[in-house]
């Protein structure tokens, strides 16, 4: 049964104006201004698959958000993590929902018999305060959103492009799971659908915040929507977007991260955005490690003098495993 719980006393919010990010973050100029707005929760419409046990929430701004609570069954980085590869793959120029946070009371989750989370055979309250919200791009209207396509729908999505520029995020983030996409058409009688991407949470290895790259990790499941890629330029922008993000770019990307969502670790998300700053220069090489590999993702590549001298990132090892 939907719940249909509404909480109407929930205005915007304003936070305080911060005037740097995090320790050992560069200070803005004190003409920057960064104002975060805070929506909240006021309507519970239903559970999500999934292993974060997501529920889809109606915000006071209006809009319906996909929410992670901070005790979800994986484990309260990932909140940290979606906001941040979310952030960062916005900057790149993909197809991604934006994401805020959302701050969900202990009214509403007192006065919702469905906001429970399920963990060992039990089922506990959802956490009030700060969650991760993401705008909702699925449809409530049947055959109008899929998480799946086959092979000879995926070939026709109109921006089947964007996958070989996610693979630019995905290899500089170390995604540990498999790319994920939700499928949207606009009408029932459109042919064709659009990709967005979503479900960053395995970013940065999960909640390790490691890097253990291996060639098959953060891909797509089905080689179709790699076929048109014949060289570099299928990556880009994105691709030099990523090589040329300085630290500070990154840390606005991390800005409004609640230190919650962390346990606090500031330090650790410090070394977390220096290790990104650092990997950029190592994205061609685990893209290549992946195009050399046994799938054979990109098969009509076009193999030119500089693509045969790149050696493979096995002395990039140290990197790659490096324990934040």
């Amino acid at each position: 049964m939907r719940s249909t719980t509404r909480f109407t006393r929930s205005p915007i919010h304003f936070s305080v104006v911060r005037y740097s990010f995090f320790v050992g973050s560069p200070k803005l100029r004190k003409t920057e201004v960064l104002v975060n707005t805070c929506i909240s929760a006021v309507q519970h419409l239903r559970l999500l698959r999934g292993g974060a046990q997501s529920h889809l929430l109606r915000a006071s701004d209006g809009a319906c958000y996909v929410t992670k609570f901070q005790n979800n069954p994986q484990h309260v980085r990932v909140l940290a993590n979606e906001m941040l590869a979310t952030n960062l793959g916005l900057a790149l120029g993909l197809p991604m929902p934006r994401v805020e946070v959302i701050e969900v009371s202990d009214w509403l989750i007192e006065h919702t018999e469905g906001l429970r989370i399920k963990l060992g055979g039990s089922k506990i309250p959802c956490r009030s305060g700060k969650q991760l919200g993401s705008l909702y791009v699925g449809c409530e209207s049947p055959g109008m959103s899929f998480d799946y396509l086959p092979g000879e729908l995926l070939q026709s999505v109109v921006n089947i492009g964007d996958f070989a520029r996610a693979l630019v995020l995905d290899k500089w983030t170390c995604n540990s799971d498999g790319r994920q996409a939700i499928f949207c058409r606009k009408t029932l009688r459109s042919q064709r659908h659009y990709a967005t991407f979503i479900d960053q949470v395995y970013c940065f290895n999960a909640s390790e915040w490691t890097f253990p790259d291996y060639p098959l990790r953060g891909v797509y499941a089905n080689n179709c929507v790699y076929e048109g890629v014949m060289g570099w330029e299928a990556f880009e922008p994105a691709l030099s977007r990523a090589e040329e993000m300085d630290t500070h770019a990154i840390w606005r990307c991390a800005a409004d991260i609640p230190e919650e969502w962390y346990e606090g670790d500031r330090d650790g998300l410090n070394r977390l955005v220096e290790a990104l700053h650092h990997r950029r220069g190592a994205i061609r090489k685990l893209i290549t490690e992946f195009r050399r590999s046994s799938r054979n993702p990109f098969p009509n590549w076009r193999e030119s003098p500089a693509d045969s001298a790149m050696p493979l990132a096995a002395s990039d090892r140290s990197l790659e495993a490096q324990r934040l």
